[in-house]
C-alpha cells in the first residue's frame, strides 16, 4: 500500500478480480473491492459461486447488511429465525439481507452454477460471518 493509501486518502482504480478461496460460508468467493485490495472502509464486492446442487453453511453477517445480483442461473434461500421462509431469486434479479439476518442459500439445479456479484457493508468480508451449525440440518 502506498502512503497516500495508509493516511486514509482515497484515489480512483481499476482493481482485478483477486485470487478465489472458500469462505466460511462453504462457498466459492472471487474478491474484488475490499479493505485489503483498496483500502475501503465501508464496503467489500465480489462475486460468488454456488456449484449445482451445492449450499452454504446457515450463517448470518454480524452487523452487515448485503446486497446480491444475480448474473446467472437461479439460487434459493431460506432466511430468518429458524430459517423458515424462503426466496428465490433469478438471473437479472437483485437480492437484500439486512444485517443480522440467519440466512443458507443453496443451487438446487443438477446442471447450472449460480454467480452473483454480492456488496457488503463489511469492507473486511469474512469478518462478520457468524457461522449457525445448529441450523445446518433443518432443511436436509
Amino acid at each position: 500500500m502506498t502512503d497516500e493509501a495508509t493516511k486514509g486518502a482515497s484515489t480512483c482504480r481499476v482493481v482485478r478480480a483477486g485470487q478465489t478461496f472458500t469462505g466460511k460460508q462453504a462457498l466459492s468467493y472471487t474478491p474484488a473491492i475490499s479493505a485489503e485490495s483498496v483500502g475501503a472502509r465501508g464496503i467489500h464486492l465480489q462475486l460468488v459461486t454456488i456449484p449445482p446442487g451445492a449450499k452454504a453453511k446457515a450463517h448470518k453477517h454480524a452487523a452487515h447488511e448485503t446486497a446480491l445480483y444475480v448474473l446467472s442461473g437461479t439460487s434459493g434461500m431460506w432466511y430468518g429465525e429458524g430459517l423458515t421462509e424462503h426466496l428465490e431469486a433469478n438471473a437479472g434479479d437483485f437480492l437484500y439481507i439486512p444485517a443480522d439476518m440467519p440466512h443458507q442459500p443453496y443451487n438446487s439445479s443438477p446442471s447450472e452454477r449460480c454467480v452473483a456479484l454480492i456488496a457488503r457493508t463489511d469492507p473486511n468480508e469474512q469478518e462478520s460471518v457468524v457461522l449457525l451449525p445448529e441450523l445446518d440440518g433443518v432443511h436436509g
